[in-house]
């Protein structure tokens, strides 16, 4: 379980702040997305679980432990992160890495190269094909795929995923959307996801926590957000989509 307690972040000692007062809980098991438009606090709130950015105040706890009386570099290596720029080392196998954090945490060859290929197969890409391939070999939609595997290769209870899809084209993006969620169902990891679209939030959320201006207007499931939107910038933000959403199904039935 993540708890976040009255989380404040200033870059300029107080002045402003771009996260101010935040409080939000991630069950076990549960994905929460962030959402909100570009400068409303939803990476920085994120990046304060792993403590790669420290917060100002608040407090924030992983499984019942303040982030902030732990090792940094233990705290990240506990948590799977995979971000938009994926990252890869351009001079490393698919192999290398993907089981680059297991070999940071002393693990025999053998075992890392195990743990690759079943990560590359479950997400279905087949070991034989790729594990020796470089990074420049592949798609952006397969170094994504490989970002996720990475992520995954420590086993972490957790996983901060920011903006993953952002970069990749609308065909690629509601692919591996599907591959989070059948992924989800099949490890139940605790997820926290960043994103500015909402029909991804949507799509992939068990609640939604919406940020604007470093505030949280609302944390809810689809239905209680457009159900109940509990201010009147959450409202505007989901009344087209709610409109579309109505359409789609509508023509569905």
């Amino acid at each position: 379980m993540i708890v976040i307690r009255n989380l404040y972040k200033s870059f300029n000692d107080g002045a402003t702040y771009v996260v101010e007062d935040v409080s939000l809980e991630v069950a076990e098991g549960e994905t929460v997305v962030l959402l909100g438009s570009s400068g409303s606090g939803k990476t920085t709130t994120m990046k304060m679980i792993n403590r790669l950015i420290d917060p100002s105040s608040g407090t924030i706890e992983v499984d019942g432990r303040n982030v902030m009386e732990q090792d940094p570099v233990e705290l990240r290596r506990s948590i799977g992160y995979v971000f938009q720029g994926i990252g890869l080392f351009p001079h490393m196998t698919i192999e290398d890495n993907v089981a680059i954090v297991l070999r940071l945490l002393g693990r025999s060859s053998s075992e890392r190269r195990q743990r690759a290929h079943e990560l590359l197969e479950l997400v279905q890409l087949d070991p034989a094909e790729y594990a020796q391939r470089m990074p420049g070999e592949l798609s952006g939609g397969q170094q994504q795929r490989i970002g996720v595997a990475r992520a995954l290769a420590a086993d972490p209870a957790y996983m901060l995923m920011d903006e993953p899809f952002g970069a990749l084209d609308a065909l690629t993006r509601d692919t591996l959307q599907q591959e989070v969620l059948k992924l989800k169902e099949r490890l139940r990891k605790t997820i926290v996801f960043v994103t500015h679209d909402i029909f991804e939030a949507l799509a992939l959320a068990d609640r939604v926590a919406i940020m604007h201006e470093g505030r949280l207007e609302q944390v809810g499931t689809q239905e209680e957000i457009l159900g109940n939107p509990a201010t009147p910038f959450v409202r505007e933000l989901f009344e087209k989509p709610a409109k579309q959403l109505a359409a789609f199904r509508e023509h569905m039935e």
